[in-house]
């Protein structure tokens, strides 16, 4: 994280990368330990301040599938509200710890208690928890969730749409997603070094493999297009290199 102390960075860690995604709740402790050693060790030797954002992997999407709730759709049952949002909290909850153990001042924010969607869909996610956190010093932790939703009950707040709300409103210098692969990839599973526009891609992106109810890879680069700041799709190995400021993954910058 170079820069100065006012550089913010956004990390999200998806949920396919912490999480083994075909067995419910189940964490991926080798890919976990990785990725956080990688953050522990920048965040100890860097300037600047972090917001950790996770996915759902096997933990929210299952749960989140079973009860047939999206972005879109959502519940006003309150059990399976608090099935996927209990889930989330328990892997919330395993990343916070890990990064504690390993140094880092993690403290979890939860946005079922911060969120709200209007009736046309519109997020409304108030950052003065996140932004008072780092300015203590801390590393804020956010997750996929459920989320109030007019005239919807509650559906689905996925990780990447945080990243990029948080990501506008704290005015973040760069943003990064580590995925399961290297980088957005072509037709030849090249690393696409560049996405401009979302044209530049469209014809090789598809849906997860794995249950998602959040929109897989197509559903990131539509979200970081928007951004006003430049963002990074990377595998795990590439998060320290990410957050010292180095070139990582495919660069995603809209502007």
């Amino acid at each position: 994280m170079t820069g100065t102390d006012s550089d913010l960075v956004v990390l999200k860690l998806g949920g396919s990368v912490i999480t083994d995604k075909d067995s419910p709740e189940t964490v991926d402790d080798e890919a976990l330990h990785r990725v956080l050693d990688a953050v522990a060790s920048t965040s100890k030797s860097e300037d600047g301040r972090l917001v950790v954002v996770h996915g759902g992997g096997s933990f929210g999407h299952v749960h989140a599938a079973d009860h047939g709730v999206s972005t879109t759709t959502g519940t006003s049952d309150a059990a399976a509200a608090t099935a996927i949002h209990g889930a989330m909290k328990r892997l919330n909850g395993v990343v916070v710890d890990r990064l504690q153990e390993r140094g880092v001042a993690a403290l979890p924010v939860h946005p079922l208690s911060v969120a709200a969607r209007d009736a046309e869909g519109v997020l409304s996610l108030p950052a003065g928890a996140t932004e008072g956190l780092l300015e203590e010093g801390f590393v804020p932790v956010l997750h996929g969730d459920v989320i109030a939703h007019a005239n919807e009950g509650v559906t689905v707040l996925s990780g990447d749409e945080i990243v990029t709300s948080l990501a506008d409103s704290l005015g973040a210098s760069r943003v990064g997603l580590c995925s399961t692969v290297p980088g957005v990839l072509d037709e030849h599973d090249a690393v696409i070094e560049e996405v401009r526009s979302f044209e530049d891609v469209a014809s090789v992106l598809g849906d997860s493999e794995s249950t998602d109810v959040s929109g897989g890879m197509a559903g990131k680069v539509q979200e970081l297009l928007d951004l006003g700041a430049p963002a990074h799709i990377f595998g795990p190995d590439a998060v320290g290199d990410f957050l010292t400021g180095e070139r990582a993954g495919t660069l995603v910058d809209g502007r």
